[in-house]
């Protein structure tokens, strides 16, 4: 997910407005996504190669903040004033497809010439589905894993080809990459109070045994130990329970930290901008042997059931499907299907992926569950209670459980 934060579900109407001209009737279809129209975005970049291309439909582009995507769309949906086509996070698909918010476009998928439904991987594809029905279309996908400044690894002593593989090893180099004095902290993370907090630890309670129902398994109690070690002994900046992904891992990116968990959206961002020797390796598993475990990210498309016009709608996500073969060169983003090349002109950033793929294939959905926003609430409530002191990592995350269980019922 390039993460960012706490969404929770979306709905899209489909605002259309018609001119009639004597040669020409255009519709116009409204697009919701947090993607920035001043950014590297393959969303905004698509959308105005679509509306230069087309004549008989055009793309009405708005951007929310990802933290009011969902409750936005909720809003909308209820007063008949949602999007025609929306970008959501891929946990909060259950949630809109099991109220009836989304169109079921499942026979239009089956039919499509341009959208290859087979060729999708299993975990993005699961994730834009209910009840065994299909609600929306991948726009990507992502994962996490580990940044290291092979440089500092270095000049610590430390073997830039042998990074942290487990948790004790992730933790001892964090202490020994550690600088104050020079303003580089061991590692770098996103504990914020919000699903990029979630996407970051819920791994963590996977690999220990746990799962997104099952969170205060001893495993995930260690975890959350680590965690506040890395704050409590100095070797990430406090200013990892507020900050989101991107900008935490702007301090990877700036060499004030010596290691980062991030996502492939970085990859651009570090190859144009790092003055250092840097690699990426998997997520540390809790010891040697163990299983492996990541997030899955990034957003899927959908069309919101209360559409006046779901056929131009479809058009326009065929015609972002039909460009997936330059999500990762043109905009470091990873396609949710196979079949495609995947090489950039920087062999660095062209390794760097193969790590994200090879770490896909141990990435787990969030949920899938219709309750998710509030799952994920008590999981990223229980990490920041116990990194901010207010309650031990066994309280805390035995809270989340007990939330969870009235959740789950």
């Amino acid at each position: 997910m390039k993460f960012t934060q706490q969404a929770f579900m979306t709905g899209a109407v489909l605002s259309v407005l018609v001119w009639n001209t004597p040669a020409l009737a255009q519709t116009t279809v409204s697009l919701w996504s947090i993607d920035n129209p001043e950014g590297n975005s393959a969303a905004i970049a698509l959308t105005n190669e679509f509306n230069a291309q087309n004549t008989d439909i055009q793309i009405e582009y708005r951007q929310l903040p990802f933290d009011d995507l969902t409750s936005e769309a909720l809003r909308a949906f209820a007063t008949g004033q949602a999007p025609d086509i929306i970008a959501l996070d891929n946990p909060d698909f259950a949630l809109f497809s099991s109220r009836g918010a989304f169109l079921d476009i499942t026979e239009r998928v089956e039919a499509s010439d341009v959208v290859a439904w087979d060729d999708y991987y299993p975990g993005p594809a699961a994730s834009t589905m209910w009840d065994g029905r299909i609600y929306g279309v991948p726009k990507a996908t992502n994962t996490i894993a580990l940044f290291y400044n092979k440089d500092m690894f270095r000049a610590a002593g430390l073997d830039p080809e042998n990074p942290p593989a487990t948790w004790d090893e992730l933790l001892n180099a964090a202490r020994a990459l550690n600088d104050p004095a020079n303003n580089v902290y061991g590692i770098t993370i996103s504990a914020r109070a919000g699903e990029e907090g979630t996407f970051q630890f819920l791994p963590w309670i996977q690999m220990a045994g746990g799962s997104f129902s099952n969170v205060n398994v001893p495993g995930a109690v260690r975890a959350l130990d680590i965690w506040k070690t890395f704050l409590e002994e100095g070797l990430a900046s406090q200013d990892i329970l507020s900050q989101g992904q991107w900008d935490s891992t702007g301090t990877f990116n700036s060499g004030n930290a010596a290691m980062a968990i991030s996502g492939p959206w970085e990859l651009d961002r570090m190859a144009s901008d790092a003055q250092f020797d840097w690699g990426v390796t998997l997520l540390p598993v809790p010891e040697a042997g163990a299983p492996r475990s990541s997030a899955m990210g990034d957003f899927n498309w959908a069309i919101f059931a209360t559409s006046q016009h779901p056929d131009e709608a479809f058009k326009v996500i065929e015609y972002f499907v039909s460009q997936d073969g330059r999500l990762f060169t043109d905009f470091a983003n990873i396609p949710a299907r196979s079949g495609f090349e995947l090489v950039a002109e920087d062999p660095k950033k062209t390794e760097a992926l193969q790590v994200f793929l090879d770490q896909l294939q141990y990435a787990q959905p969030r949920g899938p569950h219709p309750e998710w926003a509030q799952i994920s609430k008590a999981i990223y409530d229980a990490m920041q209670a116990a990194l901010t002191g207010q309650l031990s990592s066994q309280e805390a995350l035995d809270q989340a459980q007990a939330t969870i269980d009235r959740i789950l019922g």
